[in-house]
């Protein structure tokens, strides 16, 4: 990941900035019913408002398809932002234009105003060069401050930045640092943890890191077609029997590259696919025609225990087993505990990231127990996958 401008070598005593935020938060009721994101944003506003900037907020808000939307409006969200700031935060109808100039035109430095949705413009997705412009033309520097939309050229994240000094924001900053840590100058040797229903899904996931990490351990659904590449029969599993080449394919390279891949010794089956189903441990070579595999098994757990013991530097995305439904839960959570007991030891730098991930570490009690996890999704498997993110990219130096 190359260098990037950080906010703290930015000037914005005095100025208009524009701050690319995330919140897109989930609603319930016409109210926030999660403000984390909100939260998240604090630092970076804090900051500007103590060096005497104009802080001038840019935001999506749901999928409106490039028109305005009442129910996806950003006003709903200005009373939880400012209970989260402890400050009045003024909201402007439009994110460019001449209402939302206006609106900012009549504030005084340390002020806080939140623009309108900006996907309510048909040109934010495209990242037409018009509209960026408009928007750049409201403010005198830019900071980008949401990792979840740095893998998406919009012109409110990559745009806006061809016109003004772009600088990452705090969150971005931190979660930037941890990421190179974990993969671009880690501490070796270093551990991924590859889990999910598909390989399909994840096919430049693992081509990329059996060249980048010393140990790959595939979980989840993705190693039922490695179990099946190899020859086992999987009964009634999820499995993707016409990636079987893909997968043998895989498997040579991170031969080739020096990575061993862990794939499950033993598994847990059932013939249903429901919470507390009739279960059975066996070995992966031993499953039978009307099973299918819902968990990793015991010596399975106690193997990748081992790699993380050998391990200095742990990278996590994707859940071992069927971890919604128990006890087909066990296989991630007992692994996620001992990640986060050699993390809390100063023996592992821990990495997460991915809906299902942080979903499976709340459960497991230890999300804060990790070295840093990451709740962008999309982004953060771009950054496993060695692409370049656009929205990083124009913040070079």
């Amino acid at each position: 990941m190359s260098a990037f401008r950080r906010l703290e070598t930015a000037s914005p005593s005095g100025k208009t900035v524009l701050v690319r935020v995330d919140f897109n938060v989930p609603m319930a009721n016409g109210m926030v019913s999660d403000d984390t994101r909100l939260i998240r944003a604090v630092p970076t506003i804090k900051h500007l408002r103590e060096a005497g900037a104009k802080i001038v907020l840019l935001s999506h808000f749901g999928r409106p398809g490039g028109k305005p939307d009442r129910e996806m409006s950003l006003s709903q969200i200005v009373s939880a932002l400012s209970k989260v700031l402890g400050l009045p935060v003024g909201f402007a109808s439009d994110c460019v234009g001449s209402v939302a100039q206006a609106a900012i035109d009549a504030m005084v430095p340390g002020q806080v105003l939140l623009l309108e949705n900006t996907r309510f413009h048909a040109g934010e997705s495209k990242n037409d060069p018009e509209l960026a412009g408009q928007m750049a033309a409201l403010g005198d520097l830019f900071v980008s401050d949401a990792f979840s939309v740095v893998h998406r050229a919009h012109a409110s994240n990559v745009g806006i930045a061809s016109h003004l000094p772009g600088y990452a924001g705090l969150a971005l900053e931190r979660e930037l640092d941890h990421l190179s840590q974990a993969l671009g100058h880690p501490v070796q040797p270093v551990l991924a943890v590859v889990g999910g229903a598909k390989v399909s899904t994840k096919i430049d996931l693992l081509q990329n890191l059996v060249t980048q990490v010393d140990m790959l351990c595939v979980g989840g659904g993705m190693a039922n077609t490695f179990l099946y590449a190899l020859g086992h029969k999987v009964g009634t599993s999820l499995c993707e029997p016409d990636l079987s080449e893909l997968a043998r394919t895989i498997m040579q390279k991170a031969k080739d590259s020096g990575c061993e891949i862990l794939l499950p010794k033993d598994v847990v089956v059932a013939k249903q696919f429901a919470a507390h189903a009739e279960h059975t441990t066996r070995l992966a070579s031993a499953v039978r025609d009307d099973e299918m595999i819902l968990d990793a098994g015991p010596v399975a757990v106690d193997a990748l225990a081992d790699a993380m013991d050998r391990a200095k530097t742990l990278i996590w995305n994707g859940p071992l087993g069927a971890f919604e439904m128990k006890p087909f839960d066990t296989a991630t959570l007992e692994a996620a505990r001992y990640a986060a007991k050699r993390t809390n030891a100063a023996k592992l730098i821990s990495v997460a990231g991915g809906g299902d991930t942080v979903a499976a570490l709340n459960l497991a009690g230890i999300a804060d127990q990790f070295t840093f996890i990451s709740t962008a999704g999309g982004a953060f498997l771009e950054w496993m996958e060695g692409k370049d993110l656009p929205g990083v990219a124009c913040l070079s130096t």
